[in-house]
């Protein structure tokens, strides 16, 4: 197959890439970060690349816009015909016939997203799956040869009481084949004194030689656009330490759709974003591991040796400072994501769970060795999945059911965990009704102008005032106003989810913006406009001074829309879940989520999002799906109530609904067509909240 050069600015990557890929394939294949949140369907238009034209004798290339394929005409909803003469392509479009040398802009690099999805930790019993058992046994004679796992089996059972391990007919359970690899050198190095990891009182997955008491185990959140992993203590519940990145897949797509999409259209997709999941979780694993041990010790040549004593040796010379810890030490595991992400990682075809009536492969919850899945822990420990609800109702709701526990209360409990796939929970201890509405990644950033992820510089709360309409703004990494620091100072360079609430709620709290979400007609700053090249009104969030991208940065008309249509699904997903359960009213709602955690309840309300309660019953719980995988990690009986609250909850296809296009619609006015609104009334001016 033939090859061209290509060579990517600013970052220098560069590498020899087969003729007719596309510029976006070209950068993932070189490890280039190009945004791209419709997974290269040509439908977001982030992946916007220059294409240089001339020769360029130090990097010994030619590059002409020629050297690539025609345009085509998806790009002109992006790129306008002053861009088009300037070299602008669509990354996704532009497929390689030659050599080329491409500069990546500033705001179409995929910047590192800031997670703020650290679980907290409730009070829970610690009974984890994984027990200890410290045993000192007779040495074999001429009396007495049996084998040293029945040696161990029968200590067991006469120390311990654990009379049915190792007793089925069939020997599945027992002891795992790696730890009977090692068992004769470990049994005899401190003189038959072993520690015996069990799992569930039914398998031997570990044995050290003398008394090793302590239980390590992970909880993982794997979320469409970020990862969340916890090292923890089992037997004091203490988080040892947190790892957050973004998911690797999200090249793939920004949404699920988009990566089901991906596996269909390539041969090895699923296994590409299976294994790219699986590396992402190592490296975090690895991390992990490394804050346990002196910066200054050689981690990967210690942990990866075969003899355990060695490790024992280097705790030793840190006086107990340093739990030095490696992957055989992590004896559990439990994994949470939606029904997709849970389907890509264990190489479960999704194609299904996007058509209706959405079937996934599998519901129930899974064990899995860590071995067979490629994760760096003690390869013969489980990794438990939790259950999942439906196709687009995953593990994760599940988690968030048991964290939150509202089959436990007397109140009305509605839990709203807003992503890309907004998933709701409705109910109390008598009832739980649950659904998923497509929000699409508006609130993701994707679909709008300069939306972006929460990376630094990305516009995270706004306020306009509602006499001059002046805006001031806070961006990510910074604590401060816009109006407390000099111009340029914040490095302004987009917008990211809860901005983009943000503006919603303050463009009509202040009158920029009528009931419909239509700018007014006669406005009274010079930030609202018509744009000369789009013909979009718009309004100016930020001057071109102020950003990183040398552009206004500006909320238009369509951007609104698409605001509205995210909200309006999860208004209407709320109300048709409160007209299924039988009340118009609900005590509590619960923001779960990293949105949970940075969200203004209040403007939330104004939007029009939730239905309409008392502020303060608006209640951020943060990342509840990892709090779900942190208690279940740590009490085995949490795992059998996941499984019972999975098959108990029921759930609501909104589709199936006749009244959910017409709510639909009636909820993207703002903060609703007909609905009241009570609680806004001390909130906002009656001409605000009641014009027609």
């Amino acid at each position: 197959m033939e090859k061209a050069t290509i060579i990517f600015q600013p970052s220098g990557r560069r590498g020899k890439i087969t003729k007719g890929k596309n510029i976006l394939d070209a950068a993932r294949e070189l490890g280039e970060n190009i945004e791209s949140l419709c997974g290269g369907k040509g439908s977001c238009g982030k992946c916007k690349v220059l294409i240089a034209e001339g020769n360029y004798p130090k990097y010994g290339v030619t590059s002409h816009l020629k050297n690539l394929s025609r345009w085509r005409k998806k790009e002109a909803n992006f790129i306008n015909t002053t861009q088009r003469k300037k070299g602008l392509r669509l990354a996704c479009c532009a497929e390689i016939k030659n050599d080329a040398l491409v500069f990546v802009p500033e705001e179409s690099r995929a910047s590192k997203q800031i997670v703020s999805k650290r679980p907290r930790l409730l009070p829970v019993d610690c009974d984890p799956v994984v027990k200890k058992y410290d045993l000192i046994m007779d040495p074999p004679s001429a009396g007495d040869a049996r084998g040293d796992l029945e040696r161990i089996l029968s200590a067991l059972n006469v120390q311990y009481g654990l009379k049915d391990l190792g007793c089925d007919i069939d020997n599945l359970y027992s002891c795992d084949i790696d730890v009977l690899r090692h068992l004769p050198i470990r049994i005899r190095e401190q003189n038959w004194h072993v520690t015996v990891s069990v799992w569930m009182n039914q398998e031997i997955i570990r044995i050290l030689p003398g008394s090793v008491p302590d239980t390590y185990g992970i909880a993982i959140d794997i979320g469409t656009t970020t990862v969340v992993a916890s090292l923890v203590h089992l037997k004091s519940a203490r988080i040892l330490d947190t790892q957050y990145i973004m998911n690797p897949q999200v090249k793939y797509g920004e949404d699920v759709i988009s990566r089901i999409n991906y596996h269909l259209r390539n041969k090895e997709g699923l296994r590409q974003m299976s294994m790219d999941m699986g590396e992402a979780l190592n490296r975090m694993i690895e991390a992990m591991l490394r804050s346990t041990w002196p910066e200054d010790t050689h981690w990967t040549e210690t942990a990866e040796t075969s003899d355990y004593s060695d490790v024992q040796k280097q705790r030793g010379k840190t006086d107990g400072e340093f739990l030095c810890l490696v992957p055989e030490d992590i004896e559990d595991a439990v994994i949470v994501g939606n029904t997709i992400m849970h389907h890509i990682l264990l190489q479960l075809d999704p194609r299904h769970v996007a058509l209706s009536p959405f079937p996934p492969v599998v519901q129930k919850s899974l064990n899995i060795k860590a071995r067979n899945l490629g994760i760096s822990i003690c390869p013969s420990a489980y990794v438990h999945f939790l259950p999942n609800e439906a196709g687009f109702v995953g593990a994760d709701n599940v988690a968030v059911l048991t964290a939150e526990a509202p089959y436990k209360s007397d109140q009305i409990q509605l839990i709203i965990d807003i992503g890309t796939n907004g998933e709701l929970v409705l109910g109390n201890r008598e009832r739980l009704l649950s659904t998923s509405c497509a929000t699409g990644p508006v609130f993701e950033g994707a679909e709008i102008t300069y939306g972006m992820r929460a990376a630094p510089g990305a516009i995270e709360r706004i306020a306009v005032d509602p006499e001059t309409h002046e805006v001031t703004y806070k961006v990510v990494g910074n604590d401060a106003w816009s109006n407390y620091v000099k111009t340029g100072e914040l490095k302004t360079h987009g917008i990211c989810g809860s901005g983009i609430m943000d503006t919603l709620a303050e463009l009509y709290r202040t009158g920029i913006i009528n009931k419909s979400g239509a700018f007014q007609k006669k406005q009274i700053s010079s930030r609202y406009r018509v744009n000369p090249e789009t013909r979009l009104k718009e309004f100016v969030i930020a001057w071109a001074d102020e950003t990183t991208i040398g552009r206004d940065i500006t909320i238009t008309q369509k951007d609104i829309r698409h605001i509205q249509l995210g909200k309006a699904a999860i208004y209407a997903g709320c109300k048709l879940l409160m007209r299924e359960w039988g009340t118009d009213r609900v005590d509590v709602i619960k923001i779960a989520g990293g949105f949970g955690l940075h969200i203004d309840p209040v403007k939330t309300l104004i939007m029009g999002m939730i239905p309409d309660c008392d502020p303060k019953q608006i209640v951020p719980v943060g990342n509840a799906a990892g709090t779900g995988a942190l208690i279940t990690l740590l009490n085995r009986e949490k795992r059998s109530e996941s499984d019972w609250v999975a098959q108990m909850v029921e759930h609501v296809d909104l589709a199936l609904l006749q009244e959910f296009n017409d709510e639909f619609i009636e909820a993207l006015h703002i903060p609703h067509k007909k609905d009241s609104f009570p609680h806004l009334e001390p909130i906002l001016p009656p001409e605000i909240l009641f014009q027609k």
